[in-house]
């Protein structure tokens, strides 16, 4: 099983990741913010992993140092997990509807991170969920995963809606990078012979 656990405490939080690529989509998911539970949930459903992620953070402030350190703690995971990627398809896309809003993303499990983000959100909150904290996570996964991800809103007009398509195509993107290659086998899918 390709699995690992990151825990991660700061003065800021504290953070326990279990991961599973090869799972069935279950998720429990307790962070303290609601709407990012939801969006974690449904990265685990539609990625078919296996996620437990218990965040205590200084959500007196606000929720930026829980999210963005889920983010970091997802991504090491998901590096540790992957190994040295050998015989995975390393790359990823998916064009995801949901509703009004429609996203693109494309990735490479490259250990280059690099983010190109295009989410523009109609609204500063959903909910109580700052939206900008969207992107915060996406930096912080794609730094501490080692992802180039592009990640953009080809229409939408309703934030909870472009917020959780992109965390789907995220999902289904990664599904795909992940998974094995039967043509590549033990192979590290790279010219350079490593990634």
């Amino acid at each position: 099983m390709r699995t690992a656990t990151i825990t991660r405490k700061t003065h800021e939080t504290d953070i326990a990741v279990t991961l599973t690529l090869d799972g069935t989509g279950q998720s429990r998911t307790s962070t303290g913010v609601g709407f990012f539970d939801h969006m974690l949930d449904q990265l685990a459903k539609h990625a078919l992993f296996d996620l437990d992620i218990t965040a205590t953070g200084d959500l007196h402030i606000d929720d930026h140092h829980t999210v963005e350190d889920v983010g970091i703690a997802l991504g090491q995971a998901l590096t540790r997990a992957l190994g040295d990627k050998r015989g995975i398809r390393r790359y990823g896309h998916f064009t995801l509807a949901m509703d009004d809003a429609q996203i693109a993303c494309a990735l490479d499990l490259s250990a280059r991170p690099y983010l190109i983000c295009n989410l523009p959100m109609p609204t500063a909150k959903i909910g109580t969920f700052d939206t900008e904290l969207v992107r915060e996570f996406l930096q912080a996964l794609s730094t501490h995963g080692g992802i180039t991800l592009h990640i953009d809103l080809k229409h939408g007009f309703n934030s909870h809606h472009i917020a959780e398509a992109a965390f789907k195509a995220l999902a289904k993107s990664l599904r795909m990078a992940v998974e094995p290659d039967p043509r590549a086998a033990g192979e590290i899918p790279s010219t350079k012979g490593a990634l």
